[in-house]
């Protein structure tokens, strides 16, 4: 199969259902070679064509990294999709839970930067290669309720502008990828999310209406081909023109 990916090798996590099973086939549709992680079943994932690795990011980074190298032999883009965000209950920021403050953080940002810390290396080996962080426009805009999920892509998104200076002489670009609220299948499994933001969010755009995974799926290409072999340290909004990045 040709296509802008012909030949790469993308992993992408939590790439077995809902946005990053979209992501998977996206990705597949342009040649690449997916190696789809995730939790949850890959059945979906591997019918696609993808090959699904059951394992967890805050756990497994350096088994996913070298399933990765022995099975395709390289890494050409990680997409860090995998986070807790649907099934967080919307709570004010006295009444969330220390431990589920923690597993927040521990899944969104150390998740994150442990599957960097397993696949950056192999990157700078081949000299390039492209890191997609899945952030949200929630950071520039704030969203009540959600203080822990919002705290945790406010992270990942600086720590992509610090990574993008550290990686950049080895030919590796960094970026973020930032969703407004997307109706994919888990977030329409969570009610509450829906009814507690998607009016106020559709009001706030220049495109009024709902956003979908397909949305997202040709900046998700862009950033993961050769075609932004020039640009690292940026986010780029697909949320209708809610903010302005």
């Amino acid at each position: 199969m040709t296509g802008r990916l012909s030949g790469k090798v993308c992993i992408v996590t939590g790439g077995a259902v809902s946005l990053g099973l979209a992501f998977t086939r996206a990705l597949l549709a342009e040649g690449a070679r997916v190696l789809a992680v995730d939790i949850a079943d890959g059945a979906q994932a591997q019918a696609a064509g993808a090959e699904a690795l059951h394992a967890d990011i805050t756990t497994d980074a350096d088994a996913i990294a070298a399933h990765a190298i022995d099975r395709f032999g390289r890494i050409d883009a990680l997409v860090n999709n995998a986070a807790l965000f649907s099934t967080l209950p919307v709570a004010r920021y006295d009444a969330i839970p220390d431990d589920l403050w923690d597993r927040v953080l521990q899944v969104n940002v150390t998740g994150t930067w442990r599957m960097i810390r397993a696949t950056a290396p192999h990157m700078e080996t081949q000299g390039s290669g492209k890191i997609v962080n899945i952030t949200s426009g929630t950071v520039y805009k704030g969203m009540p309720g959600m203080l822990h999920y919002i705290a945790s892509k406010g992270a990942v998104q600086a720590m992509t502008r610090a990574l993008s200076r550290e990686l950049g002489a080895a030919g590796i670009c960094v970026n973020n990828l930032a969703p407004g609220l997307t109706l994919s299948d888990s977030i329409l499994a969570n009610p509450d999310h829906v009814e507690a933001a998607r009016a106020r969010v559709i009001a706030s755009r220049a495109i009024r209406r709902d956003g979908h995974p397909d949305d997202l799926l040709g900046a998700l290409v862009f950033l993961c081909s050769g075609e932004s072999d020039f640009i690292t340290g940026q986010t780029i909004a697909v949320d209708g023109g809610s903010i302005n990045t």
